[in-house]
Order: C-alpha cells, then sequence, then structure tokens
C-alpha cells in the first residue's frame, strides 16, 4: 500500500501484457484496450506509460459524501448506517443514459482532489463514525488498485468495504478486487445482448458471470439494481426472463432494486419511468419466486420496505431512505413467524435517517 499519492502521478498496475513491441493490453476488463506508449484506454484512467499500464487516478476523488447505505442501494446490509461514498473518474462502459456523466464521462483529471490516501479516507470515516466505505459514482472496476488499497486499511480499522459496479471485469482481477469487499451492489442493466452492446458499449454475458460467481464463489453480501428505461428493458418479457434468471442462478434470497430512469446524458428524449413501471416489475420479481423486490428513486414506501415472505409482516419499513418500523428481533428473525432475514444485520438499525452530508477529508494525526 506505500503508494506516492502527494502528486498527481500515476501508479503501475499488474493486469495487462504485451502483445507486440509497441503495443500492450489492458487485462482489466472485457474491453482488453490495445495501447500504444502514452494511449489511455476507453476508462481514460489507465493507460501505456514506460512500457506497462499505470492507473492515474489513484489518491484522487471526485469527492466525498456521508450517505445512508440504503442509497448505494443496498437493504440488508447494516441498515441504517452511514457509509462514506467516493468516487474518481472515467468508466469502463459507454451507458447514454449515464446518471453520474459528470464523473463517469470526466475526462478533466485535474479537477480531482490532489490528495485522497486510503488512510485519510479510513481516517475520516472513522471520524464521522461512518461504518463502511463505498466506492461508487463512477465504476471502482477501473481504480482497482485504489480501491483494494482503501478496503484493506478500511478493514485494519475495522470498517467495511462496499462495492457498486456494473460487474464487467475479467474472472481474475475481479477475484483479487473482491477478495477485500464485503458487500456489493451490481448494475444488471438490461437482459439483452443487444441493450448491452447498442446503449452500453458492453456485452452481457461478463456481468451474469461475476453475478454467478459472487454468489457461489465468495461470501461478498449481494443486491441487484436494474434502472428501468422506458422502451428500452422493460417489456414484460425481458423481466420475466430476467428474475427468472436471477431466482434460478442467484437464489430467491437475492435482493433486486428496481430503478427509475430520468433523462440524461445522451438519452434526453426519453422520458422518464413511471412509478407503475417499477411497481409492475416488482410485482413481475415477486412472481418469479423472489423474496426481497424493491422500487427506488420514486416515493412508494411499500416497495422500499423489507417484508417477511413467510407471513407478510413488515420487517423494516422505508419512506425513503429513512426507517421507521423494525420486526425483526436482536437475532435478525422476523418478530412474528422466526423468520431469519438474509443478509449482515446487527440486532438494532443504525440511525443515520435520510441525510446527505458532503465531508472534506481530515489528515490522520
Amino acid at each position: 500500500m506505500n503508494r506516492n499519492t502527494d502528486r498527481a502521478d500515476s501508479v503501475p498496475t499488474r493486469w495487462w501484457h504485451r502483445i507486440s513491441e509497441h503495443k500492450i493490453q489492458c487485462d482489466l476488463c472485457p474491453r482488453f484496450c490495445h495501447l500504444s506508449e502514452g494511449q489511455r484506454g476507453l476508462c481514460f484512467v489507465r493507460g501505456a506509460e514506460g512500457g506497462e499500464v499505470r492507473l492515474y487516478s489513484y489518491g484522487r476523488s471526485s469527492g466525498f459524501c456521508i450517505d445512508p447505505i440504503e442509497k448505494k442501494p443496498l437493504n440488508h446490509f447494516l441498515p441504517g448506517t452511514p457509509v462514506l461514498s467516493f468516487g474518481t473518474a472515467g468508466c469502463n462502459l459507454a451507458c447514454r443514459f449515464c446518471q453520474n456523466w459528470d464523473m463517469s464521462k470526466s475526462r478533466e483529471m485535474d479537477t480531482l482532489s490532489q490528495q485522497a490516501t486510503p488512510e485519510m479516507i479510513v481516517y475520516t470515516a472513522r471520524q464521522h463514525d461512518c461504518r463502511s466505505i463505498a466506492f461508487t459514482y463512477n465504476d471502482p472496476v477501473i481504480f482497482h488498485e485504489y480501491a483494494i488499497d482503501t478496503a484493506i486499511a478500511a478493514h485494519a480499522q475495522n470498517l467495511r468495504a462496499v462495492s457498486v459496479s456494473a460487474g464487467y471485469v475479467c474472472p481474475a482481477p475481479r477475484a483479487e478486487f473482491y477478495r477485500h469487499m464485503d458487500a456489493a451492489n451490481i448494475d444488471l442493466k438490461a437482459f439483452t445482448e443487444r441493450f448491452y452492446h447498442r446503449i452500453c458499449g458492453g456485452a452481457l454475458a461478463p456481468v451474469l458471470d461475476t453475478l454467478e460467481y459472487l454468489h457461489h464463489e465468495t461470501d461478498v453480501w449481494l443486491e441487484l439494481t436494474t434502472l428501468l428505461i422506458p422502451g428500452e428493458n422493460d417489456s414484460d418479457t425481458e423481466l420475466r426472463g430476467l428474475t427468472r434468471w436471477v431466482h434460478q442462478h442467484l437464489g430467491a434470497d437475492t435482493p433486486i432494486h428496481f430503478s427509475a430512469f430520468h433523462p440524461d446524458w445522451k438519452m434526453l428524449d426519453t422520458p422518464p419511468t413511471p412509478a407503475k413501471t417499477l411497481t409492475r416489475a416488482r410485482r413481475i420479481a415477486l412472481d418469479e419466486g423472489l423474496h426481497f423486490a424493491y422500487t427506488g428513486n420514486v416515493h412508494d414506501p411499500e416497495g422500499a420496505s423489507t417484508w417477511c415472505p413467510d407471513c407478510g409482516a413488515l420487517l423494516i419499513e422505508r419512506d425513503w431512505y429513512r426507517l421507521g418500523h423494525w420486526g425483526l428481533d436482536e437475532n435478525g428473525h422476523c418478530a412474528a413467524c422466526g423468520y431469519r432475514l438474509p443478509g449482515v444485520l446487527e440486532p438494532q438499525p443504525g440511525r443515520w435517517g435520510s441525510r446527505r452530508q458532503p465531508v472534506r477529508l481530515i489528515a490522520a494525526d
């Protein structure tokens, strides 16, 4: 972890190989960018320098904010607790609907903080009584080394590490990355290769592979999010196929969040998602056997709350990101019927509420 981040320098990476005298290939994600000396990959933060691939965003962030963990969204991971969230710049996908395009599409590296070491991030999180640190806003896959070092520093201080990612990553670096993560929300953007190719500039198959890997081969707590875009990925047929696949491959206890689209980036002419579309998607997921389906980016207390799949009792009431009724006993069981709610739970919920608090980093003494 001993990297010099006091200056805007690049740091070496390991997931690449040489393919010719003048070209190297980045092996971090399935895009497999072929790079000449001085050239950046599509993500813009990894590039060829000195005959190797280097990372240009290590120790430099686009900003820090304390959020409720439910905003990631994670509804079954330390409910009600605060998480210190941050990202960098760039992305390895090219989603036309990107809701964080000002960061993920940024090429202005000099706008990033010049000093945000893992130790500073962890110290700041502890000073603000955060329970975890989230790598979010843009995909942590592309700042792989920075996220891992920060997760290691977090664990040393009894903090958890959370990844919010599209899951578009190669198997070997994926295994290295998720050895250091405690929870993940993976953005399953749609359930067709056509959507991924035409709208995201990527592919669906590697994302499904990541989901199966996380479920079957790690202890990482996993939740999914699908942003529903009118006319693109919101048909009954696609939603049934997607939720059926989740049930069959990831299990009935895997939570899924259906989130509302608003016009942004290169899809300004597409209308916002009607609330009834999210309700329909949630009903389809439940009909397909999933136990926990949620609605997001709309005011829907019923769709945002957690209900017991055995007896129907209200287990965790949510109004936006604020928790209300807590229907679990101290061991995480339904107080009405004894059903054990899956997730990473504590005897009592956190009390952070719905606040979103920007913070400045605090240098450790």
